[in-house]
C-alpha cells in the first residue's frame, strides 16, 4: 500500500473551463525536473483502494517552495473535476516517490534541444527550463507549445522569464491549430516540421546531426511527430540504444 504524503492546496488557478493548475504545500519530495508525481484524493465509497491517484508532472523546478501541477479537467472523470474543485487549505495527497525518464540526465548531448509539447504537456518542460541542466548541456533550446485555441497558451509569464534570462540561447514557438493568433504558427506540428516552417521560425535545425527532441503531449502528436522525425533519420532514444527522441504521453 502506498504511503501517501498529505499536502494542502496553497493556490488554484482556472486558466480556462478545462485547464487548471494547483500549487501544493507538502513535505519535500525529491524529483528530477521532467518527472511526475501521483496526486490522490480519498476514493469514493465501495472502491477497492482507499485512495484514487493519477500521475501529474511537476511544473515547478526542484527546490521550489511549492509543488505545482497543470492538468486538463475531464468532465465526468473520476479525479480531475474533484482536484479542480479544491481551494486553498484543502487537503490532497502525493505519492512518496517521483517517476519518469523525461529528464535531461537521461538524454545525450547535442547542439540543440527541442522541447515539443501539446496542451498540458508543457508542464514538465517548464520545470526543466527553470533548472541549469539544459543550458549546461545544449547550446540552443527551443520550446514548442501547440494548442487548439489561443486561450490555452498559458504560462506566458514563465516563458517570458526564461526568454529574458536565456536571451540568445532560447526560442519559443507557439502553435495554434484552429484559429489564427498573432505571433503563433497555424497548423499541426508534423506538418510544420514537414514544410520547414517550424525550423524557420525557431532558427534552429531539427536533424539527427544536431538535435535531440523531447516530446510530451497527446498520443497522436507524439506518434505523428516521431514518424516525421524518423523520416529525418531520428530514432527513439533508449539507455541501451542511444537515439534522438525522448517521449512521454501526457494530456
Amino acid at each position: 500500500m502506498t504511503a501517501w504524503i498529505e499536502g494542502r492546496v496553497a493556490a488554484r488557478r482556472a486558466w480556462t473551463d478545462t485547464l487548471c493548475s494547483l500549487e501544493v504545500e507538502a513535505p519535500a519530495l525529491d524529483f528530477v525536473a521532467g518527472q511526475f508525481a501521483r496526486l490522490a484524493l480519498p476514493a469514493p465509497p465501495g472502491e477497492k483502494d482507499p485512495m484514487l491517484g493519477r500521475p501529474y508532472s511537476f511544473v515547478n523546478p526542484p527546490g521550489a517552495p511549492l509543488h505545482e501541477f497543470y492538468f486538463n479537467v475531464v468532465p465526468g472523470g473520476p479525479l480531475t473535476p474533484r482536484l479542480a474543485a479544491l481551494g486553498p487549505g484543502d487537503a490532497l495527497w502525493l505519492g512518496p516517490r517521483a517517476n519518469g525518464f523525461l529528464s535531461i540526465p537521461e538524454i545525450p548531448v547535442a547542439d540543440a534541444l527541442w522541447l515539443i509539447s501539446t496542451g498540458t504537456g508543457l508542464g514538465p518542460f517548464l520545470s526543466i527550463l527553470r533548472t541549469p541542466d539544459p543550458w549546461e548541456k545544449f547550446g540552443r533550446v527551443v520550446l514548442v507549445h501547440a494548442v487548439r485555441h489561443a486561450s490555452a497558451l498559458n504560462y506566458a509569464d514563465v516563458i517570458a522569464g526564461v526568454a529574458r534570462e536565456r536571451a540568445g540561447a532560447f526560442s519559443f514557438v507557439p502553435v495554434v491549430s484552429r484559429e489564427p493568433h498573432p505571433g503563433a504558427l497555424t497548423g499541426r506540428i508534423p506538418a510544420l516540421i514537414g514544410d520547414g516552417r517550424l525550423e524557420a521560425r525557431a532558427g534552429v535545425p531539427l536533424t539527427a546531426d544536431n538535435a535531440h527532441a523531447m516530446l510530451c503531449g497527446n498520443p497522436a502528436m507524439v506518434d505523428d511527430v516521431q514518424a516525421a522525425l524518423a523520416g529525418r533519420g531520428m530514432k527513439r532514444h533508449r539507455r541501451k540504444e542511444p537515439g534522438h527522441i525522448t517521449l512521454e504521453t501526457y494530456w
